[in-house]
């Protein structure tokens, strides 16, 4: 029972030998190739994760450079919005202070019209007026001189009414 369970010298010898081989063979064509490709997949995997992180920067500066513009742009509208208010305003107000001056001509030139239409006809009707008592008055006074007592006390009554005196 003792012989089986310990192994000869030969075989052990032959097997490390093998096993030593194999590693040798081993290293030679299986190892370098796979640790040069782990060496160069973690290598790529490092380059990536820091393209990755310069993206990230470079975003977050589009970013910011995003938000700095979109408030410029804002306050140049802001601005652009003010001045044309103010501009619709400075013309609302011109308009209506033109339109007021126009009006104010135009009552005062109605007025002068007016005016100048009463007077004339005022005139008129005075310059009637007074045609009409001189036709009553030259009828009136063919009757009363018609009578040559009548004269005499008409020029009597005249005299004595007169201021004059």
């Amino acid at each position: 029972m003792g012989t089986l369970l310990t192994p000869a010298f030969g075989t052990v010898f032959w097997a490390t030998l093998s096993f030593l081989m194999v590693l040798f063979i081993l290293r030679k064509l299986a190892w370098g190739p796979i640790l040069k490709a782990l060496a160069d997949r973690e290598e790529s995997i490092s380059n990536a994760l820091l393209s990755a992180d310069r993206a990230r920067e470079e975003m977050a500066d589009l970013n910011s450079d995003n938000e700095r513009l979109l408030q410029e742009a804002r306050v140049s509208r802001d601005q652009m919005m003010k001045e044309s208010r103010d501009m619709a305003n400075k013309i609302v107000s011109d308009a209506k202070a033109r339109a007021k001056t126009e009006a104010s001509k135009e009552v005062d030139a109605a007025r002068v019209a007016i005016q100048t239409e009463r007077k004339s006809a005022v005139a008129e009707l005075k310059a009637e007026v007074a045609k009409l008592s001189i036709d009553i008055a030259e009828k009136l006074i063919r009757d009363e001189l018609s009578d040559l007592d009548k004269q005499k006390t008409l020029v009597d009554k005249l005299i004595s009414e007169s201021t004059l005196n």
